[in-house]
């Protein structure tokens, strides 16, 4: 008898503790928000801004991305792509600003020059995938993500 509350016991205290292991390894992707836009670079053929981007983790650990890579729409036109294939380190729970080097060719540019002088505010969407490793493995995950951005805003 004392064997099989013992027992009993021990197998209550393994499913306990795996599922609170388990509940705390949950994965969660993460989210980026466009924050700001600065021109770095101009050309004949287009130019160079850098991207900040809000990256949120919601997980209760840290993850850790070796690539990030997005393309950004003005207007609903394509603009440019960004990529960055440099450590990044998402702390658990909170919110981190990256800055991601963008390209842009000079035919992207007039539908958000048109918006800028009539509404004051740039349409966007975010699109791309950033590989993280987790505790559970390495995960790519699809960053989406659309908003609008004041004229004020891009020169941040």
């Amino acid at each position: 008898m004392r064997r099989a509350t013992a027992f009993a016991l021990v197998s209550l205290s393994l499913a306990t503790v795996s599922c609170s292991l388990t509940q705390r390894l949950r994965f969660e992707a993460p989210s980026a928000q466009l924050t700001g836009v600065a021109i770095t670079g101009l050309g004949l053929s287009g130019g160079s801004l850098e991207l900040k981007l809000d990256v949120l983790n919601p997980n209760s650990y840290t993850l850790r991305s070796t690539r990030l890579q997005v393309a950004i729409d003005l207007e609903h036109t394509p603009f440019g792509t960004a990529a960055i294939h440099r450590a990044l380190e998402l702390p658990p729970a909170s919110h981190s600003e990256v800055r991601v080097p963008l390209t842009f060719t000079w035919s992207g540019v007039g539908a958000g020059a048109r918006a800028m002088l009539s509404k004051g505010s740039l349409n966007y969407g975010l699109t791309g995938r950033i590989l993280v490793d987790s505790p559970l493995g390495e995960r790519s995950v699809e960053l989406r993500t659309n908003g609008v951005v004041a004229v004020r805003d891009l020169a941040r």
